[in-house]
């Protein structure tokens, strides 16, 4: 098999992988979903609290909150870079339209699929963010391949 294919494989399967991983994470119910956020929030605090200790007076719902959107965010930020990256490999015209349509989808799909999981509920604003990130994940990607482009 040659190296290209061979590559093409195994950014499809990291795509895939990372599609597993959102749906397991949104899969867990409301109570196990939370209990992971609030040890990053308080782990992120601990790391704030170290480099500035005057710091002591951070609102912890509106941190957690925050982390929990920008997660949505960096999820699927990367799903438009490994999208776009597996469907250039596989010479796919309109790259860049067909992996926002994939990410997209797959944002309403997993919000849809929480409307399933105890305690978990579908929000649109959740969409938005997802879309927000994978169509940032997919412009980063574009330009990174252009200026690599023009260098060599």
């Amino acid at each position: 098999m040659e190296k290209k294919k061979i590559i093409m494989i195994a950014v499809w399967v990291l795509t895939f992988v990372w599609m597993g991983i959102i749906f397991y994470l949104s899969n867990q119910p409301a109570v196990q979903s939370s209990h992971l956020s609030s040890g990053i929030t308080k782990r992120f605090v601990n790391i704030i609290e170290n480099f500035v200790p005057a710091i002591n007076n951070l609102e912890f719902e509106s941190l957690e909150t925050c982390i929990r959107k920008n997660a949505h965010f960096i999820a699927y930020l990367v799903l438009g870079v490994l999208a776009l990256v597996s469907l250039k490999l596989s010479n796919i015209k309109k790259a860049a339209l067909l992996a926002l349509f994939i990410c997209v989808s797959y944002a309403i799909s997993d919000e849809f699929h929480q409307l399933f999981v105890f305690g978990r509920s579908c929000q649109f604003s959740d969409v938005l963010i997802d879309t927000a990130g994978a169509l940032l994940g997919i412009l980063l990607a574009i330009t990174v391949v252009r200026i690599l482009a023009r260098r060599f």
